[in-house]
């Protein structure tokens, strides 16, 4: 079953996309607003998407049914990302790449992007895909199965930008310290900020993002 979700048109002529995946509970419709927000030049043509996460049954919620991409069963940082539904999720979004490739977009000129649940999965995506893209946003987000990662990653001269709120009480920065570690010793290019804020996305986040975007994309 392919994903749908909100995708937002590029002002020019059609040259990069971006796959923007959600945090748990959340939806495609949540980040859509930050594509103004950002203030992208129109020349670098870039298409956003927002896909929706499938809904199922989150364990740590009592088994309440919300979007999700994997479920969650423990708060503990090494159990809590369900490793077959993470899997499950990023042979989904993996063709959604797929499909920008096949219209004419090289994989250079992707970005994945993700928040909380939707970062763990271009985590775990992005370096296992089969071409190089032009880079990967992981916001207040971890790893799943960082021991897997050193054997499973093809691409390890990915760009990635990491982002992190020191107040985060949802996914402690350390956990995603502990991510950034395990890249930078499999040799990525990534680069870490963290700003004094909870589980969101700040005003200083947002520029930093224009910013890595552009650089990334022209």
């Amino acid at each position: 079953m392919s994903l749908d979700g909100v995708v937002c048109q590029a002002m020019a002529e059609h040259k990069a996309t971006v796959i923007w995946l959600h945090g748990l509970g959340d939806s495609g419709d949540g980040f859509a607003p930050i594509v103004p927000a950002l203030k992208l030049p129109a020349e670098l043509g870039i298409k956003f998407i927002f896909p929706h996460a499938p809904i199922q049954p989150v364990t740590i919620n009592g088994g309440m049914k919300m979007r999700s991409w994997y479920d969650i069963v423990s708060f503990d940082l090494d159990k809590r990302a369900d490793e077959q539904g993470v899997r499950e999720s990023a042979a989904k979004v993996e063709q959604l790449i797929e499909n920008e490739i096949a219209s004419g977009i090289p994989a250079n000129k992707i970005i994945l992007a993700g928040f909380s649940q939707g970062g763990v999965i271009a985590l775990h995506l992005a370096p296992r895909f089969k071409a190089a893209l032009a880079g990967v946003m992981a916001l207040s987000t971890y790893m799943c199965a960082p021991d897997k990662f050193s054997a499973e990653a093809i691409q390890t001269s990915l760009s990635v930008l990491m982002v992190h709120g020191s107040l985060d009480e949802v996914v402690p920065m350390q956990a995603g310290k502990q991510a950034y570690d395990v890249l930078q010793s499999n040799g990525l290019n990534v680069h870490w900020s963290d700003y004094p804020m909870a589980h969101e996305v700040c005003g200083e986040e947002v520029a930093l993002i224009r910013q890595w975007l552009i650089e990334r994309l022209s």
